[in-house]
């Protein structure tokens, strides 16, 4: 025979019950089907466990180290259940998330505050990525959750409404355009920019939006961060676009302005994207559904 959770469970119910009969008759089996799980038990271990008497059994002393053993493991196969049911329905996990400079800036922070505090056994890898690659790690199956830029990927992807963007303009205040307070945005193309990552969405959407006009984007340094790019403009090395509200906390302090871009293009819609809601585990379908109910509420 092979050893197995029933047999346990059968050995500890004769032990509490004193009789085999007794625990034959609590687990709904014949006497005769629990003597025999007995009998496999001390031919497993090729020792006496129990002795048999009229009034019912006493244990070996292996029989009681048996009892010890048995209930620790039952005890421990009880959690593992317990546990891997809190895996399904999405109480434990880990997911993996991918996301951009502008949701892990703007609205990520307070939203997975409030997730772990209703869900405090998942986990969750969060790792920034520009737009472009974030859609194509989830298409691969590198991220479970993408959050990100609304664009064009070619991929089959499901995605859900996030928040929404205000692209905005940020000069120095001795700037020409300072005095301004919005502006279009191919009135700005004649002064030298500080850029993002070049595949960064935002980089891609203003040099779009140049090429439309006729016009090139002309890009003096590319930086990796909405504060660097914020003190690069201040220091007069350009001016750059940025979404507003990643911006507030780095401008205050900054001799900088911002204008209002006038171009339907600057109020810039975030997604969320997953490859296939019925592939995802229990946990990251929680998160997705903690987003999009966030997002729906703003």
């Amino acid at each position: 025979m092979k050893l197995d959770p029933t047999s346990l469970r059968l050995f500890v119910r004769v032990a509490e019950t004193g009789t085999i009969s007794g625990a034959a008759d609590a687990s709904f089996m014949a006497t005769s089907a629990v003597s025999k799980r007995l009998s496999e038990l001390e031919a497993y271990f090729n020792t006496p466990l129990l002795k048999r008497n009229n009034r019912g059994i006493v244990l070996t002393p292996a029989g009681s180290a048996l009892l010890n053993l048995s209930r620790g493991v039952l005890h421990n196969l009880e959690d593992l259940g317990l546990q891997m049911r809190d895996y399904s329905s999405g109480q434990r996990g880990m997911v993996r998330v991918f996301a951009n400079m502008s949701a892990i800036t703007q609205y990520l922070p307070n939203e997975m505050r409030v997730f772990f505090e209703q869900h405090p056994d998942i986990g969750v890898q969060l790792e920034e990525k520009v737009s472009p690659i974030i859609t194509r790690e989830v298409m691969n199956n590198n991220a479970d959750i993408g959050v990100c830029a609304q664009l064009l990927h070619g991929y089959d992807l499901i995605e859900f409404p996030y928040h929404v963007d205000d692209l905005v303009l940020v000069v120095p205040k001795q700037h020409p355009l300072a005095e301004r307070e919005q502006i279009d945005f191919r009135e700005c193309l004649d002064y030298p920019h500080v850029g993002l990552h070049t595949a960064s969405a935002i980089n891609l959407e203003i040099m779009r939006a140049a090429s439309m006009v006729n016009k090139t984007l002309r890009i003096r340094i590319q930086v990796t961060s909405y504060d660097a790019l914020c003190l690069m403009v201040q220091e007069g090395l350009g001016i750059g676009v940025l979404p507003r509200g990643a911006i507030r906390q780095y401008v205050d302090g900054l001799n900088v302005k911002v204008l209002a871009i006038r171009d339907s293009w600057a109020r810039r819609r975030l997604s969320i994207y997953v490859k296939d809601l019925d592939k995802l585990s229990m946990a990251a379908r929680v998160l997705v559904d903690h987003l999009v109910n966030a997002a729906a509420v703003r």
